[in-house]
């Protein structure tokens, strides 16, 4: 739909303009243009379907049915003229059924199977909705607030054509929602069972079969062509003719199968008025076809089934490998990015860790302060205080007693609470809704959409050459301009550029994920080759928290104590607690109250009725000096009852390799140190590594995160690296962030990368990899337009036959794939990667 800003007409008019009925409405003030058919039958203004022999005639505009009108007097009523103007009769004609045939979702036992979360005050809803098509849809369905005032948010998934929306139960019911979208055309596919990995695994199994496809037909084309190929002079007219039509038939599959995906791309592209990198390769596929099969079909020759087929078939791999090893590796839209990598449970009595992936209903599960609930459960004993604010967008804390239902993603504040899982982390949907709500994107990859903007200009200098080549054959030998304009559309694809960025990247994520460092997904490749600053954080993440050695300095404590201090740290889940629980090695624990954590200082609560305090002297309010005459360890105090038995004292035990990886980084970083703790190390760090740009000490997290923020005020590209728990502010804050994770330690949902920390010591291996990574697709796009510049030069003199050009179109693809694996991998194992 097309709109026309005039401001100084208020009255209705219209007329016709090359077939077209433009009306001028003063609401909106704009003019509009309603398509008129080539009989001059009216078209419905909202679906563009016949308005039949007596159109309903509304607001100066026809509709075919009174439920297209009734759509579009609600978005009128409403000010949302805007859905118009996105594309040419967007709308879609509504099923209009009595209001009955949704009352069986008032049963709360029906509601609740489609409900993902819901409280006293706020519930969200997941819905599959197949009608949705364009960006007006998009943009409709994502302001469904401004139809219902109950609606806070809509978001929509249009891969997954899926609407999420979260809504106040005091002002709509399930069934009111489902009505209105009913009622404006987008009727929810309504099943339970039809869940989003059910959908998934449908989708791979058809892209698995249009690559059996075009494989199948591939190979059996190529078999069909060998007379061809092997005759030194013209075959047989009657086998050419049979083998012709054989060809013909195979291809058939492939274009209106296997390469549908190219195509279907490229038309929702251009119904967007924008050009992917889809459009120049499905118009290379067209063309093949049409010129393949227009030499069979008037027996002119072979046609080029052979490279057609072939050329989808590769095209194909190749997308399989991008989305394999993005659904591999990259855990932005998955549950393991906002959770523990592991829980502790409870098992034959015995505490222990198992990862969540493993977690099945009946599992009883163990969770800290600020620890996330993986798997919507029950509660089986203490007093859980959750925020939902990932849901409700309210950071409010609500308690909940034994007995209570926990959907999967609250965050817990208070002691240890003992939880039933009810359901698999993997079925708990709310992981899904979770991320719907948190979907910026920080870091935009230049690399993979420079594809996209190469495949843009190029398809349109293509066209412009194709045309320039033929008026200059016309004037020159116009025998020559079908197979120079053919050649030229054939040879010049950007199908190599498509899969230079994805290929390069996607075996460099393979490649780090088998070295233990895990990447969110491949922009964060070309982010790390563009960093000059590097950060660490100290306890937890360059210091290995299991192999440190403590000491209790201090009256040595009594069993009482002992259990006090233990009953206090369980609940906790910083390195420094886990370490003093393990030290103290008791058996008998008794839930801690009145649980109170502050990040970067310590953590307090009454066991029984006797309050107990752990952290540093400024959060005990104590004055060292007094009683302690240094403080050159990292240290943490403890107070019972209001009075300070002593402190623990770590002798930090450094990973393994730090020295080594600090060298090799300092050649492209500059390194800082945050930590949270006392200086007491500083000497003993500067001894490591004497070139720090700084070690600050005594940082809080809000200071680690103004600290990193000022780098980049500076125009610094910053690497934080943390353990993801008090880091969580500057991690986000950096341009990447890394967090070091062991066995148990809960990470950040803002890291960019998970740094197994058995694999700390090539982490430098890791940064200057990113680099050559990024080198190694800048040539890949240097072959690919060398290939076609060398093509097109042939091509346009008339020189290039195209069954050659054809030949070489998938040729070049397959040379850039091989060079851009072999190179990465190559690379790699010089670099110590494999």
């Amino acid at each position: 739909m097309t709109y026309f800003s005039i401001s100084f007409f208020r009255q209705y008019l219209s007329f016709d303009l090359f077939g077209r009925q433009i009306v001028y409405c003063s609401r909106p003030n704009v003019f509009i243009m309603n398509n008129v058919s080539k009989e001059n039958k009216a078209l419905c203004f909202h679906c563009g379907a016949p308005a039949g022999e007596v159109p309903i005639s509304y607001d100066e505009k026809l509709f075919c049915c009174n439920g297209c009108k009734s759509v579009y007097e609600i978005l009128d009523g409403k000010q949302l003229y805007r859905y118009y103007n996105f594309s040419e009769h967007p709308g879609i004609t509504p099923n209009l059924q009595p209001n009955s045939k949704y009352a069986f979702l008032d049963d709360p036992k029906v509601s609740n199977k489609f409900i993902s979360f819901s409280d006293d005050k706020i519930a969200v809803v997941n819905l599959h909705i197949p009608q949705m098509h364009c960006s007006s849809c998009i943009w409709l369905l994502e302001n469904l607030h401004n139809l219902h005032p109950g609606i806070l948010i809509s978001r929509v998934d249009f891969l997954k054509k899926s609407l999420l929306i979260r809504y106040k139960k005091d002002r709509t019911t399930f069934r009111q929602i489902i009505e209105m979208l009913v009622s404006i055309g987008y009727e929810p596919e309504l099943s339970p069972n039809s869940t989003d990995t059910n959908q998934r695994t449908k989708s791979e199994r058809s892209f698995y079969l249009k690559i059996g496809v075009a494989a199948f037909c591939f190979g059996n084309i190529m078999l069909f062509s060998l007379p061809e190929y092997l005759s030194s002079s013209a075959i047989d007219l009657s086998s050419r003719t049979l083998f012709g039509y054989l060809n013909l038939i195979l291809s058939l599959p492939v274009i209106f199968f296997s390469s549908m995906v190219y195509f279907s791309s490229a038309i929702n592209s251009l119904r967007t008025k924008a050009i992917n990198i889809d459009v120049p390769i499905a118009l290379g596929i067209a063309i093949v076809f049409l010129r393949s099969a227009v030499e069979v079909l008037f027996q002119i020759g072979p046609g080029y089934f052979d490279s057609l087929t072939g050329l989808v078939f590769f095209l194909l791999i190749g997308r399989l490998f991008q989305n394999k090893t993005y659904d591999a590796l990259n855990f932005e839209r998955k549950y393991q990015s906002y959770f523990s990598l592991a829980v502790t449970v409870r098992r034959a009595g015995q505490e222990t860790t198992v990862p969540i992936t493993i977690i099945r209903p009946g599992e009883r599960m163990l969770i800290r302060n600020n620890e996330i609930v993986p798997a919507d459960s029950i509660i089986m004993s203490g007093i859980a205080y959750i925020d939902y604010s990932f849901v409700t967008g309210e950071s409010q804390m609500v308690m909940k007693n034994v007995g209570d239902l926990i959907y999967a993603g609250g965050k817990h504040h208070g002691s240890v609470i003992e939880l039933e899982a009810i359901k698999e982390v993997s079925e708990s949907e709310f992981i899904q809704l979770w991320n719907e709500f948190d979907a910026s994107d920080r870091i935009k990859s230049q690399l993979l959409t420079l594809s996209n903007t190469i495949g843009k200009y190029f398809t349109l200098g293509i066209l412009f050459t194709t045309l320039t080549t033929a008026f200059w054959w016309w004037y020159v030998n116009p025998s020559i301009i079908l197979d120079a304009v053919t050649a030229i559309l054939i040879v010049a694809c950007p199908c190599a550029i498509a899969l230079a960025a994805p290929f390069v990247f996607g075996t460099t994520l393979r490649l780090f994920g088998k070295k233990g460092f895990y990447l969110k997904h491949s922009s964060i490749v070309e982010a790390l080759s563009k960093t000059d600053t590097i950060a660490f954080d100290k306890t937890g993440t360059i210091t290995q928290t299991k192999l440190t050695s403590i000491r209790f300095e201090g009256s040595p404590l009594t069993d009482e104590q002992r259990k006090q201090l233990a009953s206090l740290v369980r609940s906790s889940t910083h390195p420094l607690s886990r370490s003093i629980y393990d030290f103290l090695h008791v058996k008998e624990i008794v839930n801690a109250d009145e649980l109170e954590e502050v990040e970067g200082a310590g953590i307090a609560g009454k066991v029984g009725s006797v309050p107990v305090r752990l952290g540093s002297a400024e959060f005990l309010n104590i004055d060292v000096r007094e009683k302690y005459s240094d403080e050159k360890r990292t240290v943490v105090y403890a107070a019972i009852d209001e009075k300070i038995i002593g402190r623990f004292e770590f002798d930090n035990i450094y990973r393994s390799g730090l020295q080594d990886v600090l060298k090799n980084l300092e050649n492209n970083q500059t390194i800082y140190l945050l930590s949270g703790d006392s200086d007491g190390e500083r000497s003993r760090l500067k001894e490591i590594y004497p070139n720090f740009a700084d070690m600050i000490f005594n940082q809080k997290p809000a200071d680690k995160l103004s600290f990193i923020k000022l780098l980049q005020d500076k125009n610094r590209n910053v690497i934080m690296v943390g353990d993801g728990l008090n880091d969580a502010g500057a991690l986000w804050q950096s341009n990447v962030a890394i967090s070091v994770t062991e066995d148990v330690s809960s990470f950040s949902p803002s890291c960019d990368a998970i740094l197994n920390s058995s694999s700390f010591n090539i982490l430098d291996r890791f940064i200057r990899f990113a680099t050559t990574a990024k080198h190694i697709v800048y040539w890949s796009f240097v072959i690919s337009i060398i290939y076609n510049i060398v093509g097109l030069y042939f091509a346009v003199r008339g020189e290039l036959s195209p069954i050659l050009a054809a030949i070489l179109m998938p040729l070049s693809s397959i040379t850039v794939v091989t060079f851009s694996t072999f190179i990465t991998q190559l690379m790699a194992k010089r670099r110590g990667l494999i």
